[in-house]
């Protein structure tokens, strides 16, 4: 079996715990605290960070190459399109997900609110709070308009990019930090995304010290 060294509250976690479950692919998980920089964990991956995934002999680090690995080793379930030019599409708006929304709206949010608090690093920055709220706002607007046109986020199929997005949106969600109403075509987007089977064991990880808003694990919200 599969192990996966993840972080409930990860967004990265979550898009990989998205792929194993879309994939139906067992998994033994690991909850691991990357900052407590345990010996054992830094041995196998220098990096310190989740997730971390353990497979047939191999210890891959970082989403990005955890997901290539996967797809190609269980193509079952494709999560790519099988065009190069779909493929292509779908690889950049995981990328915009990964790295300019969480850099601009989660680790302005998610990271000031929860992060600091169980890393006992200081109080939340109300600055850096007031730009991921403002952030949040655009990046909503550019998801209203690519779904105005698309089914998906990539396309006319669910792709990595759907995954990549509602990793980092559940994650802001627990701390009711998403107007769902700002545009109702995300909503919908995301209320199908979240009625799926290989998402619900995200609903149910709790963060101690941080409750959830009631429509959290609402399948109907």
């Amino acid at each position: 079996m599969l192990r996966l060294y993840h972080l409930p509250l990860s967004p990265f976690c979550r898009k990989i715990r998205l792929v194993l479950a879309e994939k139906k692919i067992d998994i033994d998980l690991v909850a691991e605290f990357p900052w407590e920089r345990r010996l054992d964990y830094l041995r196998q991956n220098p990096s310190g960070k989740v997730p971390m995934l353990k497979a047939d002999g191999l210890v891959l680090a970082d989403s990005v190459a955890i997901f290539e690995y996967l797809e190609e080793v269980y193509p079952q379930v494709p999560l790519l399109p099988s065009d190069p030019a779909g493929r292509a599409e779908a690889r950049r708006l995981a990328a915009w997900f990964d790295d300019k929304f969480h850099h601009e709206v989660t680790v302005n949010l998610l990271y000031e609110r929860i992060n600091k608090k169980l890393m006992q690093s200081g109080y939340p920055d109300s600055k850096r709070i007031k730009a991921g709220a403002k952030n949040i706002k655009y990046h909503l607007d550019y998801m209203g308009w690519l779904l105005e046109q698309r089914r998906w986020l990539a396309g006319d199929r669910m792709t990595i990019a759907d995954f990549s997005a509602a990793a980092q949106l559940s994650c802001l969600d627990y701390i009711s930090d998403v107007d769902w109403s700002r545009h109702e075509t995300v909503h919908d987007w995301y209320s199908k995304i979240k009625s799926r089977p290989a998402f619900r064991p995200l609903l149910s990880d709790l963060v101690s010290g941080f409750v959830p808003p009631p429509h959290y694990a609402d399948l109907d919200f």
